[in-house]
């Protein structure tokens, strides 16, 4: 796929951290390249939160809405499903390793762990000038109509 899951499947989406119709956002696209879906990722002076250190909520903005689309991604292929499910998060959990380092492009990798139905656990790391800043674990869930967020892609 040579265009991002973002503006493949969601390219009216509003979300803060991935929509691209958000101008205001972090405007995050997602690729996939194997078995991980990957992202690229250039802070603004904004989102740091002191002097040459980005945000902690950023940081779990960009692993929430990037393993999000991946969590969609997984279940549509393993389930065999001609349309992207629309997945919400369950849970997640960031563990903040170091300072990241701003100015400086953060690359994002995420991978599946387990697919259950309309269910996926989903790992991924944060890496900051060649070292790993953040990592963190979450899971995730198939909507149906009915559910608030089912509509938005």
């Amino acid at each position: 796929m040579t265009e991002s899951l973002q503006d493949a499947y969601g390219p009216d989406t509003i979300c803060f951290g991935c929509g691209p119709a958000n101008e205001k956002g972090l405007r995050i696209k997602s690729f996939v390249e194997g078995e991980a879906v990957v992202a690229a990722f250039d802070p603004s002076p904004e989102h740091q939160a002191f002097a040459g250190v980005v945000n902690g909520g950023i940081i779990g903005s960009l692993f929430d809405c990037h393993m999000n689309w991946t969590s969609a991604h997984a279940i549509m292929t393993a389930g065999g499903l001609d349309h992207l499910p629309v997945t919400v998060t369950a849970d997640f959990h960031v563990r903040l390793r170091r300072p990241t380092p701003y100015p400086t492009t953060l690359h994002l990798s995420a991978w599946v762990v387990a697919v259950d139905g309309n269910r996926a656990e989903i790992e991924a790391k944060l890496i900051a000038d060649d070292t790993v800043t953040a990592t963190c674990t979450a899971n995730f869930v198939a909507v149906e109509e009915g559910h608030p967020a089912y509509h938005r892609w």
